[in-house]
């Protein structure tokens, strides 16, 4: 089949939406969110309240252009409090991985294959770290290929540095349960390397969505691994749905309070939530009272 629908001029968007039965307040002011935030970004907000297998999508659910720009404003609030909140974390994973593994196998403990399960993703994950390192233009990478000439791979806290988390997460992953990993683990309050590893895919995963600007709200995760020995109070109420933002905000809360007792990520997502719009707090499975549970205390 051809794709043959035409662009439509914001007039006409705004037209159509009030065919489907999207409310407007003010329409010249609609205009201008149109004119700086796309129509096809917008869908995203209205898609749950039509019925989208009609070729029309109406609307089925009473609901305003302001109250969908409500929700792409909450959106937005709460997408930048979790990119810090990971940010934290990744920085932390990074330092830790590092220091552990390079004081029992040295600086360059990340190229040794016996150090990895599979050799073979072991190869492909170095020629992606290569790529990451010659694509750098941190002055530490450039300091070390001008001075040294061997290894000519810089050190693992040059390299790994500069690596993205996702690329971080796939090492971490591939690597044999040692002392070292167990001890990565314990860092972040965890007695199973899988579970870490598990929670480093799901923080890299949410991580990407809200570096590229996308919608967190009413979106299907990676499940997350919801631990039943932890060494420090996790979840009094487990029973969640693992796959929405709530199970993973659990599990970031609990790594900032570790790694950074004096966080404030539980206090600005009390205040974020209270401007929850149209009470989707459920569509991102948020159970109820879920500020009581001892771990957002």
């Amino acid at each position: 089949m051809k794709y043959v629908k035409p662009p439509v001029p914001i007039h006409e968007q705004i037209e159509v939406l009030k065919n489907r039965g999207l409310l407007f307040k003010n329409e010249a002011k609609a205009a201008h969110y149109l004119s700086n935030i796309s129509y096809y970004r917008l869908r995203a907000y209205t898609y749950p309240f039509q019925d989208n297998k009609d070729e029309n999508h109406p609307f089925i659910t009473k609901v305003s252009f302001e109250e969908i720009i409500d929700l792409y404003v909450f959106d937005r609030q709460l997408r930048l409090l979790i990119f810090d909140g990971i940010e934290k974390i990744e920085i932390a994973l990074r330092t830790q991985i590092i220091y552990n593994f390079s004081l029992v196998h040295g600086s360059f403990w990340h190229l040794k294959p016996n150090l990895y399960k599979d050799a073979v993703r072991f190869a492909n994950h170095i020629d992606s770290l290569q790529k990451e390192i010659d694509r750098s233009n941190e002055t530490f990478i450039s300091h070390y290929k001008d001075k040294y000439t061997h290894p000519t791979e810089p050190p693992c806290w040059m390299s790994l540095e500069v690596s993205s988390m996702g690329l971080l997460s796939k090492l971490f992953q591939n690597l044999h349960t040692s002392n070292e990993k167990k001890l990565v683990t314990k860092h972040f309050g965890l007695t199973n390397p899988a579970i870490l590893e598990n929670w480093m895919h799901c923080f890299c995963n949410l991580r990407n969505i809200c570096a590229h600007h996308g919608r967190i709200w009413n979106r299907r995760l990676v499940p997350i691994k919801l631990p039943y020995n932890t060494l420090y109070p996790f979840l009094e109420n487990n029973k969640i749905y693992t796959n929405k933002l709530y199970a993973i905000l659990c599990c970031i809360e609990y790594v900032l309070k570790i790694i950074s007792p004096g966080s404030t990520f539980k206090y600005r997502l009390k205040k974020v939530m209270q401007n929850c719009p149209m009470k989707q707090e459920k569509e991102m499975g948020f159970p109820e009272h879920w500020e009581e549970d001892s771990l957002w205390k």
